[in-house]
């Protein structure tokens, strides 16, 4: 798919010769995509990201995939702490608080293989803002289709199957490192964090429920 181009002056390059292992899904928080996309593109406000979609379906592309945007800020998955250097940056028109569209999420669908090909990320590597940025950034939020997304093979899902009352929380901060969330955060907030990728309706102390979602390999290290 061919994006509009509305380059964005907000961009340099990936530092230390990195290059994109992960793709970071963010919702805009504004009242229109194209208010989005003027705050993107202006160099005042030193944000940006690779694509914008319109809840229309419209794609703009900001920043050429090669460089580095600046979307992502201070957080860390993995062993990644320069989120910036080692991502591409989607940003999804949606103020936070209602579904994402139907032709919004197709034009995501199609747009993500794309990416993932030609830097070799994995589903795994999709992600989203509040993932690696936890108790600073919620987006995209719990009204997005995370499941969808894993369904098409464009987001991974781990497994892990926690017994009856199997809920130390010393396990749990493992098995959510070892999945990628690294930042250094308290376990109230990393268990937020990882209830609104996989459990955004979720709401009580710490279920076997919560292991579900989580793998015991470390996929970035």
């Amino acid at each position: 798919m061919t994006p509009i181009r509305h380059l964005s002056p907000n961009f340099g390059p990936r530092r230390d010769g990195a290059r994109p292992g992960l793709i970071v899904l963010h919702y805009t928080a504004m009242t229109s995509a194209h208010a989005a996309l003027e705050r993107l593109c202006d160099p005042l406000a030193e944000v940006s990201a690779h694509y914008l979609i319109c809840e229309t379906g419209t794609l703009w592309q900001m920043v050429d995939e090669g460089q580095r945007a600046w979307h992502a800020g201070a957080g860390q998955w993995g062993a990644i702490t320069d989120v910036n250097s080692h991502s591409i940056g989607i940003e999804l028109a949606n103020t936070g608080d209602h579904p994402f569209p139907e032709p919004q999420m197709a034009t995501l669908e199609r747009l993500l293989p794309g990416i993932m090909a030609r830097w070799s990320i994995p589903p795994a590597g999709v992600i989203g803002h509040s993932d690696m940025a936890p108790g600073r950034k919620c987006d995209p939020g719990p009204r997005f289709d995370w499941l969808r997304l894993e369904r098409m093979g464009l987001a991974g899902r781990r497994g892990y199957d926690a017994g009856p009352g199997d809920v130390p929380a010393d396990l749990f901060r493992q098995l959510a490192r070892d999945a990628g969330f690294t930042a250094p955060v308290d376990d109230e907030t990393l268990l937020a964090a990882v209830r609104l990728r996989y459990r955004p309706q979720a709401t009580g102390p710490l279920a076997p429920e919560d292991f579900t979602p989580l793998g015991h390999s470390a996929l970035w290290t």
